[in-house]
């Protein structure tokens, strides 16, 4: 990139990062956009396949690296695993094992390369957690037994192809990856089991004094524990999003047992470092490298779209749906599907991986963004619609009504 043309890219950047959310809320009154939608479109417009405004450079790549990094820890942070252990995790780690099999196969006749096809198949195999926990949150749904089922299902869909994603890129053997990841769990465990350890009065102290002031102890701390896994999964030859995202789950355990007010502090804090500045970078850079040309060129590529669109709610949301327990209805196990099947930060991160690392065509990543973005666009709006139908329709005589302990 010339020197000319870098400061346009750093203004042009954040543009389209304001722009996002504020046309999402101008189209909220006919349609539901999530933001992530509008982040990657400008950024498409923005890039060099369009109005060629704004090209990547290193100083922003890096930076859409941290957002990278900085949106699988958010990830890891949003999940609580201890209100998610029994049924619903039993059943949405099954479901998704099933569509792995399912997902590595369509994968392999879909891409000549088998490590291509495996990628391709694994980001059948995502949910968007970040997309439908909003909607969920918003719509009350998220402490009834039906989201905790939503919640496990997205956990999986977030958690299962990062630690795959970890196997498939580490070039290792399997002896020596189990190895890898053997290592990385002892590391992992001791980091929650440091987190869990009652704080000392004076980090409590600190973490109040400071949480409104330069210091910013907590946030501070934080972000070392984030630097730290993400250096311990690079050390051990894994990949960081691993660590970024397990830093995610160690950090939400560290700052638990603080008051309630302090912890929302954080959280907000937290938020606002990922999803108000570095995070939006990563998706308007994924736009800027999405391969338009490749995409509308080809026709057969075009159709690619509907196909893995299809693929997406017939591998992720079907095996989601299938395996729900067996009190929930029908329309109840479609909205799951159709939330299991929403998928896009995971796919644009594997696609960006493998065309990166040549193991995937341009074509094949930009087919699948747009088959991700349109599954972002259409099955939480159905889902809700179904949903609110169940709502609105009483109970069939003889049906029994689902509790959440019996998931």
């Amino acid at each position: 990139m010339s020197a000319s043309a870098q400061p346009v890219a750093l203004i042009l950047i954040p543009a389209a990062a304001v722009a996002a959310p504020l046309l999402a809320d101008r189209l909220l009154r006919w349609i539901a956009v999530p933001t992530v939608v509008f982040e990657i479109v400008l950024g498409v417009l923005i890039g060099p396949d369009v109005l060629n405004w704004a090209r990547v450079d290193p100083l922003i790549d890096a930076l859409s690296q941290f957002g990278l990094a900085m949106l699988m820890f958010l990830a890891g942070y949003e999940i609580d695993f201890a209100k998610l252990r029994g049924g619903p995790l039993k059943r949405a780690g099954a479901a998704w094992l099933v569509s792995l099999a399912v997902a590595l196969g369509a994968g392999a006749l879909l891409n000549r390369d088998p490590l291509g096809g495996a990628f391709a198949g694994l980001a059948l195999t995502t949910t968007a957690l970040g997309t439908i926990l909003p909607i969920l949150r918003d719509s009350g749904e998220l402490p009834t037994p039906f989201g905790s089922l939503v919640m496990a299902t997205g956990a999986v869909g977030e958690f299962g192809p990062i630690i795959a994603i970890a196997v498939l890129l580490s070039g290792n053997s399997p002896a020596r990856t189990a190895v890898i990841l053997g290592a990385f769990a002892v590391i992992t465990a001791l980091a929650l089991l440091g987190a869990r350890r009652p704080r000392p009065a004076w980090a409590t102290g600190l973490i109040e004094r400071t949480l409104r002031t330069s210091g910013q102890f907590a946030i501070r701390a934080v972000i070392l524990v984030l630097a730290a896994m993400v250096a311990a999964a690079l050390w051990l030859d894994l990949d960081m999003l691993l660590g970024a995202f397990t830093a995610g789950i160690v950090s939400r355990l560290l700052l638990s047992g603080i008051r309630q007010a302090e912890e929302d502090v954080i959280e907000a804090k937290l938020e606002s470092i990922g999803f108000g500045f570095l995070v939006p970078v990563f998706f308007v850079v994924s736009g800027m490298n999405f391969d338009l040309d490749a995409l509308l060129d080809d026709p057969g590529t075009l159709l690619l779209v509907p196909v893995f669109l299809v693929l997406l709610l017939a591998v992720r949301g079907g095996p989601a749906a299938l395996l729900a327990p067996a009190g929930l209805g029908r329309r109840d196990r479609a909205a799951l599907g159709l939330y299991g099947a929403t998928a896009l930060p995971l796919v644009v991160v594997i696609t960006t991986i493998e065309v990166d690392d040549g193991h995937m065509p341009s074509s094949t990543a930009a087919a699948l963004v747009g088959a991700g973005m349109l599954s972002v666009l259409a099955f939480p709006l159905a889902a809700q619609r179904v949903r609110g139908a169940v709502r609105a329709v009483a109970p069939e005589e003889g049906q029994p009504r689902v509790r959440a302990e019996s998931w």
